[in-house]
């Protein structure tokens, strides 16, 4: 773990891994400490992981400021961390919620972004969320699945906004692709990662401008993908196709059989759609 201060004075900390150029990654959750993403499926072997504790999670100190928690105050965050690294321009990886803040930051600073990975991101700095629909669009997909019964009853008690804590674990399989040992020993560390405080103030009211990030991302001059899951509910395949409509040039890549962390339910097919994306137009990196 390192640390650096961010603008306003908060010490911000970020854990890096692997060899290679290195790969700015920003968690979501939103607020969720960036453990969760382990080494992304392996991609450690290729490029030098930067994974950031966004403010108030993990290993970062929380601010004195809880206002500072909102998406658009924490660009400045990433592009302090852009500047003691001492890249000028940079890779930059979201995932989930994380694509807002992603999108923020390419959008202030331009120059800065050499290329935008977002992994089953959402967008709503641009003006474009998933529905509760689509969320059940989703689900529906599972339904040969012997959890699918009792899951949906839980599901439907979180969209309504009367759950208990307990339906957000029962409703935990609709956002992996394969509900094994594996998907479940990462679901348990959520609550453990995750700064509610932090996730309530993240997409509050002033957090997003839409038009003035479309406008200001139309003139983005960095290669873009975007990567849904097949399975996921947010975003849903055909959202992330109406994001990248939003976003000069980018890429779409539908991982069959994934859910919202495709690195857990392919490594290799994620490793490779990554890897193959951020080494076009670069020197391969030393693995």
């Amino acid at each position: 773990m390192t640390t650096f201060t961010a603008p306003d004075g908060t010490r911000l900390a970020y854990h890096v891994s692997g060899e290679g150029e290195p790969l700015l990654c920003l968690p979501g959750g939103p607020m969720r400490a960036s453990a969760y993403l382990g080494d992304l499926g392996g991609l450690s072997a290729r490029r030098r992981l930067i994974m950031l504790d966004l403010r108030g999670t993990g290993d970062s100190a929380a601010p004195a400021d809880p206002a500072t928690y909102r998406c658009d105050r924490q660009i400045e965050d990433v592009e302090a961390l852009r500047g003691h690294l001492g890249l000028d321009r940079i890779d930059l990886l979201a995932h989930s919620a994380a694509g807002d803040l992603a999108l923020l930051y390419a959008a202030r600073h331009p120059g800065r972004i050499r290329s935008l990975t977002l992994i089953t991101a959402r967008a709503r700095a641009i003006g474009v969320d998933f529905t509760e629909e689509q969320r059940r669009e989703a689900a529906a997909l599972r339904a040969g699945e012997p959890w699918f019964a009792s899951a949906l009853e839980a599901y439907e008690r979180i969209l309504a906004g009367t759950a208990a804590d307990a339906d957000f674990d029962a409703a935990a399989p609709f956002f992996y692709g394969r509900w094994d040992a594996t998907a479940k020993a990462h679901a348990a560390a959520d609550l453990e990662q995750t700064n509610e405080q932090a996730a309530d103030a993240y997409a509050s009211a002033g957090a997003f401008a839409p038009d003035a990030a479309r406008a200001a991302l139309a003139a983005l001059d960095a290669r873009i993908l975007l990567l849904a899951g097949e399975r996921d509910s947010g975003p849903r395949p055909q959202v992330a196709a109406d994001i990248a409509r939003l976003l000069p040039g980018a890429e779409l890549h539908v991982q069959p059989g994934a859910g919202h962390f495709p690195w857990l339910d392919d490594p290799n097919g994620f490793t490779r759609t990554v890897t193959e994306f951020l080494g076009k137009d670069q020197a391969p990196s030393a693995i």
